[in-house]
């Protein structure tokens, strides 16, 4: 069933491609433009807010939104403890543009999700998990309220059209034609000028056909994993493995393979990487999101640039790097992690994104020798305007060894956006002291350890964490191969500013940044 914009769009195209004046393309032009956007307009849209599971973003049983803002009806079943959670809420249309799969239909026996805007309280229609191995139909239909406000709004658009058409033709009439004595100069500069007038307007449709106002689409979803070749395994972890692909043919791509179970961290990784403005070179590069079905399950596909270095992690085992290769790496992510946690304001405006995972395994280098953060599931983003922070639907929590104390001891404050950033800052700490330790100074290099390797187990739980970071305030401590060297120390006492026990008093990752510059000035190493 098609929406009312693109019927608009339609009637009112093929009437502009019958007109034959130029001027009376570009003033219909323009009056269509006004009237589109003044439909586009709409009042306030109320919501039932709420259900059996908390919601923090409802402080009564309704909610409203304003423009093209939606209301969504959720409910969950856990894989593990059969419970169903059911919410109910708003979505603003700031939310809508900054994550265009929040309201893409599930098709998974644990979730259904649906979003409306007909009327007010249209998420109060009871909905149901299917059974497995079915799928959840797409709301689709339109009332007759609706239907009548498409017949009322092609109807006015037509009706002002024929008048403004009239009017033109009247005073035509009424004029004499310029071609007919301007001569060949004037004949040949109104042509052009026609000409130019005609191709922006095409250029105006063509830009509607993308539905994004900037360009065509990247990628068309649900079929880029045809497309792709697997080849082998380059990586595991708990949401499932990584693979190396062939992309039509010649072009090496990571598949990141989820499990059926874990839709939801794929759902959301995927809507995090489409974030507006998202894009850095110190952020690995998203293509895009898919599904496959295999035999009797569904794989889920997310493809990102691949990177043959792999993960920091690996990268240091196996190399030792040299006083710019330290610096390189290091810059690099912190220019990453300051582009995620920084806001862009604007009609293309980015959210500020904190990572909540951040350690040397979810980080890539590149073949530059630069770096790229990656594994987005956890990450959360904070909307100004509301002052809300979209926090994922799981129960998943990142690294034990990499959390910041106040994590820890659960003290963090969930309810201030800032909170998040302080703690990726103190993990980004302890992935410099990885990397310090591969430095080569003076023909020496230490063995590649895990933070506080020998303080936990190998696999610590949070209670050791705990007892360690926050019981005795225990950080990675320098060694006096760095103590002799100036650029170890330099980079110790930066390390020394993230880990602050007050995460209010750690640095910033612009600070952060600009500190790793001046030593480097300072101790007069270039990075090639």
């Amino acid at each position: 069933m098609i929406s009312t914009n693109q019927l608009l769009r339609i009637v009112t195209w093929n009437f502009f491609r019958n007109l034959s004046n130029m001027k009376m393309k570009s003033f219909t032009f323009v009056v269509f433009y006004i009237c589109f956007h003044i439909h586009q307009t709409q009042a306030e849209l109320h919501c039932h807010c709420g259900g059996n599971k908390p919601n923090p973003f409802c402080s009564s049983d309704t909610c409203t939104v304003e423009g093209k803002g939606q209301c969504y009806h959720h409910i969950q079943k856990m894989p593990e403890s059969g419970n169903i959670y059911e919410s109910y809420g708003c979505f603003t249309e700031g939310t809508l543009r900054s994550s265009p799969f929040v309201c893409k239909p599930s098709t998974s026996e644990y979730l259904v999700q649906t979003c409306c805007n007909d009327e007010d309280y249209c998420n109060g229609e009871p909905i149901f998990l299917p059974p497995p191995e079915t799928t959840v139909p797409e709301k689709s239909g339109l009332t007759s309220s609706h239907q009548a406000t498409i017949i009322s709004s092609v109807a006015g658009i037509l009706l002002i059209l024929v008048v403004v058409i009239f009017v033109l033709v009247k005073r035509r009439s009424t004029i004499k034609d310029p071609l007919s004595s301007s001569g060949s100069n004037g004949s040949s500069l109104s042509i052009k000028e026609g000409y130019v007038t005609d191709n922006k307007v095409s250029s105006e449709f063509d830009d509607w056909s993308s539905g994004s106002g900037a360009g065509q689409p990247l990628l068309v979803q649900r079929t880029i994993a045809r497309q792709v070749q697997l080849q082998e395994v380059i990586g595991k972890g708990r949401y499932g493995e990584v693979y190396r692909g062939k992309w039509r043919g010649d072009e090496n791509v990571a598949v990141k393979k989820f499990s059926s179970r874990d839709e939801r961290s794929w759902f959301r990784e995927a809507e995090i990487y489409q974030t507006v403005m998202l894009r850095h070179e110190n952020v690995l590069g998203f293509i895009a999101a898919d599904n496959k079905d295999v035999g009797t399950w569904t794989e889920l596909w997310l493809l990102t640039e691949y990177h043959e270095n792999g993960s920091l992690f690996d990268y240091l085992e196996r190399t030792q790097v040299d006083q710019a290769g330290l610096f390189k790496l290091s810059i690099s992510i912190t220019s990453g992690l300051e582009h995620l946690h920084m806001e862009f304001l604007g009609t293309q405006a980015k959210p500020p994104i904190a990572h909540r995972d951040l350690k040397s395994k979810n980080i890539l280098v590149k073949k530059n020798g630069e770096c790229a953060i990656a594994d987005l599931g956890l990450a959360v983003r904070h909307d100004s305007q509301t002052d809300t922070i979209d926090i994922p639907l799981n129960n998943k929590v990142g690294t034990i060894r990499y959390m910041a104390p106040e994590v820890l001891d659960e003290t963090l404050n969930m309810r201030h956006f800032d909170s998040f950033k302080r703690a990726d800052i103190y993990s980004l700490g302890l992935v410099f002291w990885e990397i310090a330790r591969r430095a080569d100074v003076g023909g020496q290099a230490l063995e590649y350890e895990l933070p506080y390797f020998d303080a936990v187990p190998n696999d610590p739980s949070v209670e050791d964490m705990r007892a360690v970071v926050c019981g005795k305030k225990q950080r990675p401590t320098a060694y006096p191969l760095w103590e002799q060297n100036d650029c170890l120390r330099g980079v110790y006492k930066i390390m020394c500013e993230c880990w602050y026990e007050n995460c209010s008093a750690r640095l910033t990752a612009l600070r952060v940044k600009k500190a790793l510059k001046k030593l480097q000035d300072e101790e007069g190493i270039k990075i090639v």
